[in-house]
Order: C-alpha cells, then structure tokens, then sequence
C-alpha cells in the first residue's frame, strides 16, 4: 500500500544500492544530497561516518578494499512509518553474494538520516 506517508522502500533501497556502487566522488555526493540529510550517520561493525563528505569517503575506502565489487539488494525492502529495513549482496560478478548484510534505516522528510548496518555473512578474509 502506498499513501501519502508511506516510504517507497524499493526506491530508497536502489538508491542507496546504487551510491554505495557510484564510483565518482562527485556523483556520490549529489546522491548523498539528493536522498540523504545532510547531518547523515551511518554505523556498522566495521566503520561510522557522518554528513555527505564522511558518509562519501568511506563508500570510497570501502571501493578500494574490495575493487570490482558491487552491491545488490537481496530480497524484497521493507518499511513501515520512517523505518526502512533491506538486504544486500557484495561480492565480484561471478560470486556476487560473498557478502551480505541487513541495512535498518530512519528517513526524515523522505531522506535517510540514520543507517546501521549489520554484516550477515563475512568470510573471515573480508573482515
């Protein structure tokens, strides 16, 4: 059901798919302004980062450690009032699920403000 305050969970979860796969530092920053608050955290096991800029570097960092990966979603996003919750893949094409985790969000004004991830299936190599 979609109304006037319900999130569209499979729009926020491609978007936020495709800036963690955005490789240009430029673009991923007009994503990060175009779907995200600009006072943004974003925790998981292994990392945090805050606002456009740290929320960028790390994608970036994260780029660099696992060249050639890309993220997919997993399954179907699910959302209810402000809260998103999705699952994700990362992983080189031909073993694209090396990786997965569970991603729980808070939107404000339709933007994610707040994102902590939890890593579901890391081989010991990744971590």
């Amino acid at each position: 059901m979609n109304t006037a305050n319900s999130i569209d969970a499979g729009r926020v979860a491609a978007g936020y798919i495709a800036l963690w796969n955005e490789p240009d530092p430029q673009r991923r920053l007009s994503l990060l302004d175009a779907g995200w608050t600009a006072d943004a955290h974003y925790v998981d096991p292994l990392a945090q980062a805050s606002g456009h800029e740290g929320i960028s570097t790390l994608i970036g960092a994260v780029q660099s450690r696992f060249p050639g990966f890309r993220f997919r979603l997993l399954g179907r996003p699910d959302a209810h009032g402000e809260h998103l919750r999705f699952s994700w893949t990362l992983g080189p094409e031909a073993t694209h699920d090396m990786i997965q985790g569970t991603d729980f969000a808070r939107l404000a004004d339709g933007r994610l403000s707040v994102v902590t991830g939890f890593l579901d299936k890391v081989p010991a190599a990744a971590a």
